[in-house]
């Protein structure tokens, strides 16, 4: 998270997003508590074992901003099939990242040219 930079119009970019989408993985106290701490918006469905433990309020979900996490999945979907990024070939950050920049580059040619065929 910390490694995060959202383009502003004016200034510098922001260090945080406002809201954070995650599957039912992610779903545990710990992590809510420091994206509350961060006033950032949790997006995570609960866990059925959470559901009869919770105490309180019932915690809120947005459902329609949890299915357009979706487009995410995808992305890293069509990353999969690069077997390279997949199996974790390259050891150092600076070079998956960029094998991953690479990746993308072919995906975004691979969607233009096929409409010029």
């Amino acid at each position: 998270m910390d490694a995060v930079r959202i383009p502003q119009e004016l200034g510098r970019p922001k260090q945080r997003p406002q809201r954070l989408a995650g599957d039912k993985g992610y779903s545990y106290p710990w992590i809510r508590r420091w994206l509350r701490a961060h006033k950032i918006e949790a997006i995570i469905p609960q866990r059925s074992d959470q559901i009869e433990q919770h105490k309180g309020r019932p915690l809120s979900f947005d459902r329609q901003t949890y299915r357009r996490r979706n487009v995410i999945e995808r992305c890293v979907g069509w990353l999969k099939e690069f077997r390279r990024l997949a199996t974790r070939y390259e050891k150092l950050a600076l070079n998956f990242l960029a094998m991953v920049k690479l990746a993308m580059i072919e995906r975004y040619l691979r969607i233009g040219l096929a409409d010029s065929a």
